[in-house]
């Protein structure tokens, strides 16, 4: 069944923390690399589980000069950091330090420490995902932004990327490859429209810090197979269901956009994943006709062609499936 996915069906997070961090938070420990003249922008949010909510401090160091820190509080608070490093900056590196501070006494609070590393110089072209090295990377799309068909702002318009999906969790977008130029750095990036396999360009400011990944989904539909690899290598592989003839599973290269729970309808299973594929057919449906993974309250069809687009599993090897599988992970439908 194509993924579309009632309001009472949106993702249901549970806090495991008192305080807990968010996307597009970066992870803890990341290394940063910009060079002289490229702006970086990073957002990062936290909410706790206990009353009253939270703020989002920079540590004793601050910020590195030219750099503006910007935090909102609230349960989830909310910052920003905005910086163009100099080139009397080049060469250096600036540990950063944020730690969101629980209104609860009581509560602790959670740190997130990164590296920005200014480097003299970087490629002119340089590549962000490749399957020859299982090397994959995401964002998190910080603004709205039109995606462009070329790296230059008066580039033909070929899609608009909103800050949400349509199950209303963040948006993000698989990152391919990278330019500079002399109006800034530009991204080409997948997008989740029709035509399928479409890709586009936006200013690097639009988006998060990069997310590293070497996960890959394969889903076989002559076989009616799903493998997921980590690093080349084979770490999960069941059997699946796919699209009818009317209604086929569409096949290109996309990715996961993110990971839903709590569905009032038995029909999806436990947990499903949302990708950037779409239906060709049933373009008409609610949220667009988004094709998901997901698990079934009937796995006595499976495997075989029986829904109207969407990758069914039973439910549970898509339980197995969500303890390996992080989204922005790149999807290949063969």
């Amino acid at each position: 069944m194509v993924f579309v996915l009632p309001s009472a069906a949106i993702a249901r997070l549970s806090a495991s923390t008192p305080t807990e961090w968010l996307p597009p938070t970066p992870r803890d420990g990341a290394h940063l690399r910009v060079a002289p003249g490229e702006p970086i922008r990073l957002g990062l949010a936290a909410r706790t589980s206990g009353a009253g909510g939270a703020n989002i401090t920079i540590g004793a160091d601050g910020v590195p000069a030219g750099a503006t820190f910007r935090t909102t509080p609230g349960n989830p608070a909310t910052a920003g950091l905005a910086w163009i490093p100099t080139p009397g900056q080049a060469g250096k590196s600036f540990p950063l330090t944020f730690t969101a501070q629980p209104d609860a006494p009581t509560a602790p609070p959670g740190t997130r420490r990164l590296v920005v590393d200014v480097v003299r110089v970087l490629a002119r072209a340089f590549t962000l995902s490749t399957h020859e090295t299982a090397t994959y990377r995401y964002a998190f799309v910080m603004r709205r932004v039109v995606a462009r068909a070329s790296p230059r702002r008066g580039a033909q318009p070929v899609a608009r990327l909103m800050l949400l999906t349509p199950e209303n969790t963040t948006n993000l977008v698989l990152a391919l490859e990278g330019r500079r130029t002399k109006s800034g750095v530009w991204i080409r990036v997948r997008l989740p429209v029709l035509p399928n396999n479409r890709t586009g360009w936006v200013p690097r400011r639009s988006l998060s810090d990069w997310k590293l990944l070497r996960t890959h989904l394969v889903v076989d539909r002559s076989a009616l197979r799903l493998t997921l690899f980590r690093a080349g290598r084979t770490i999960f592989s069941t059997r699946v269901g796919v699209g009818r003839l009317r209604s086929p599973t569409p096949r290109g290269e996309f990715y996961v956009r993110n990971m839903l729970f709590g569905f009032d309808d038995p029909f999806y299973g436990p947990i499903a994943f949302g990708t950037s594929a779409r239906s060709t057919v049933l373009t008409d449906w609610p949220g667009g006709g988004f094709i998901g993974i997901h698990g079934t309250n009937r796995p006595g069809i499976l495997p075989g062609r029986v829904s109207h687009g969407c990758i069914r599993l039973r439910n549970a090897d898509i339980v197995r499936l969500a303890r390996l599988l992080p989204v922005g992970t790149p999807l290949t439908i063969q």
